[in-house]
């Protein structure tokens, strides 16, 4: 347990070793505003910003600075020349957004990853409300709960681990480089944004939009992302939030388009193709980088994996190889390609792929894990026999099924894991299906892997060719051996087909991160692989295929197993593991599958005796 507890100094800092962690008042901190650091120019470029331009050769000739900006007052800005009250008001407005509101308290919230954790009033006032209190009840990790006894975790304490990593970021960015002019509303949209982002989830998390949805209703393209725009309006409109952000210095709607393009990305544009126009409506291009915080879509590296990353290995008890402390320290925002993007340190190349290894090992070690793929895979079968029968109440006193309910957000704030209890302690005859599946769940009693192959090349998978391969699985009767018959029917069988890889499909993300040297810390610099070393991997996907039996006596099962390996066989697709053991008179019938040794690349190694002892020989050509 000794290895499992948080070093000291990921819980305090330098200058708060020593004090106790108390409520506090924001005060404003001058020495730490972004626009204590402006000088002439950019006081003048923020006015530009608030449509004040035509006030700026004003500011320019009294030579105002940010630090200026703080004592201006009414009485200076009519001896500056602003006669008009109007025009002193406008002015008077736009300098209130540079500074928070004075004597709000922030709360204190004792993380178990990140330690303390300063909250803003505005964000408090968000997680007050039902709809984001419903995040308390969704599992992270869906039904990996049931294998790892410790992932207990909810989505409610990622998101507020994600909002201050989020806040972390941006204002590192903002100290290493004040000619970003990273504004207090900035920094309050990004650190909303990642307190928002999961808002959308159904039950059990990925397994509610990844597996219910698309056999619920196939019809349709839904994620979760969706539910979270759709979901962050309800949360404003029901708790009447409008008036609070803007009295903490928002200006709306511009901010909350900024927040939800953060969450689901740019709106749907009439560009034409090829065309390059700016898809954002809440920042303009030179602010490009504060859409790479919460959920980057150019790379995948955002504060969105590193808080799942330290609180899914934290809960699972597998270490986290990576540290999201280096990529702070580091990170710079340089331009490329007339966008800026937040880049890091060419030394730091092989911590990134040493992120996306623990993306992957993470996948396979827990997020994939056999027994909790099966186990969503029966919550999921339950879910569908009690959808129609499942009724919510929604807006108006409409009521909404399980799979409707993504329609109504009313009813969707009602709608979390406790599903699976009501399901389970109903008495209702309609549920008594489902009732009996998620028993079976409780009892251990579940659908057993017979074992995973691969394809020679990654497949697209549509449920007619999943439905085609379990009929195939009931017909592959082995060929050799005498078999004791059992009839076995393609609704047996499941097929569950994985794809894994570093985040962009085949592609290599760290091709599409750009680093900086030393030297120059303003240019941006591409590193490829081979730069780096001969060790990492050749390839960033596979997909792997799982087939599980429903049936669970003992000659049901081991028929199914020796079907699995003929069908293996049939398809051409890769020996299983323990193909060997559980089918070893079919496993001789198919070329290549022998185990004769060979090297890595697939020739054959030849022994010979030289001085008495056997001696590796590679056979480099066919005689």
């Amino acid at each position: 347990m000794e290895s499992r507890k948080r070093p000291l100094e990921a819980v305090l800092t330098a200058d708060d070793s020593f004090k106790t962690p108390e409520k506090r008042v924001s005060e404003p901190r001058l020495q730490e505003s972004d626009y204590m650091r402006w000088g002439v120019e950019q006081t003048c470029r923020y006015l530009r910003a608030e449509g004040l331009g035509d006030l700026e050769d004003t500011f320019r000739a009294q030579k105002i600075t940010g630090v200026g900006l703080w004592y201006l007052r009414d009485a200076d800005l009519e001896e500056m020349g602003l006669q008009c009250r109007g025009d002193r008001l406008r002015v008077q407005h736009s300098l209130r957004k540079l500074w928070p509101i004075e004597a709000l308290p922030n709360k204190v919230f004792n993380d178990p990853i990140h330690g303390h954790v300063e909250v803003h009033p505005l964000l408090i006032r968000i997680i007050d409300t039902p709809q984001f209190q419903r995040l308390r009840n969704i599992k992270q990790l869906g039904g990996v709960y049931f294998v790892f006894p410790g992932a207990s975790h909810n989505r409610f304490e990622h998101s507020i681990g994600v909002s201050y990593l989020a806040g972390r970021l941006v204002q590192a960015l903002n100290q290493r480089q004040p000619e970003l002019l990273i504004s207090r509303r900035d920094v309050l949209c990004v650190q909303i944004a990642g307190l928002c982002h999961d808002l959308g989830h159904g039950p059990f998390s990925h397994m509610f939009d990844g597996m219910f949805m698309p056999k619920a209703r196939p019809g349709i393209t839904w994620k979760h992302e969706k539910a979270s725009l759709d979901m962050f309006d309800y949360l404003v409109a029901d708790n009447g939030l409008e008036p609070v952000m803007e009295q903490h210095g928002l200006v709306l709607p511009e901010d909350l388009d900024f927040i939800k393009e953060q969450i689901g990305g740019p709106p749907v544009t009439d560009a034409a193709p090829g065309q390059k126009q700016w898809p954002y409506k809440g920042r303009p291009e030179d602010k490009s980088f504060l859409y790479e915080i919460v959920a980057n879509k150019r790379n995948g590296i955002d504060v969105d994996k590193w808080d799942y990353f330290a609180r899914d290995a934290h809960h699972l008890g597998i270490q986290n190889n990576f540290d999201y402390r280096r990529f702070l320290q580091f990170a710079r925002v340089c331009e490329v390609d007339g966008q800026k993007n937040i880049c890091t340190r060419d030394k730091e190349v092989s911590n990134l792929y040493d992120m996306f290894h623990m993306r992957n090992c993470l996948h396979r070690r827990a997020y994939q894990h056999k027994v909790g793929n099966i186990i969503e895979t029966m919550i999921t079968e339950a879910f569908l026999k009690a959808d129609e029968h499942i009724q919510i109440q929604g807006s108006g006193g409409k009521m909404f099924t399980l799979s409707t309910a993504i329609d109504d957000m009313e009813a969707y704030t009602k709608l979390t894991d406790n599903v699976f209890e009501q399901i389970l302690n109903s008495s209702s005859a309609a549920l008594k299906d489902s009732r009996e599946i998620l028993r079976n769940i409780v009892c251990r009693r579940l659908y057993k892997c017979l074992g995973q192959t691969q394809a020679d090349e990654p497949m697209r998978v549509t449920r007619e060719r999943i439905q085609s391969w379990e009929a195939s699985l009931a017909r592959s009767v082995p060929q050799s051996g005498a078999q004791d018959v059992v009839c076995l029917q393609p609704e047996d069988f499941i097929v569950n087909v994985i794809d894994m890889d570093y985040g962009m499909k085949e592609k290599n993300p760290i091709n599409s991160v750009r680093f900086y040297c030393k030297d120059d810390p303003n240019k941006a610099i591409q590193i490829r692989k081979n730069q780096v070393s001969k060790l990492l991997p050749e390839q960033f996907a596979e997909q792997l295929i799982r087939v599980y039996c429903k049936k669970t006596d003992g000659r049901s099962l081991e028929a199914a197993k020796k079907h699995f390996v003929q069908w293996c066989m049939n398809e051409n697709f890769s020996k299983p593991q323990d193909g060997d053991i559980i089918a070893p008179e079919l496993t001789p019938l198919k070329d290549g599958w022998s185990n004769r040794d060979e090297d890595d690349e697939g020739r054959e190694v030849k022994r010979a005796l030289v001085n008495g002892q056997t001696k590796a020989k590679t056979k480099l050509f066919n005689s």
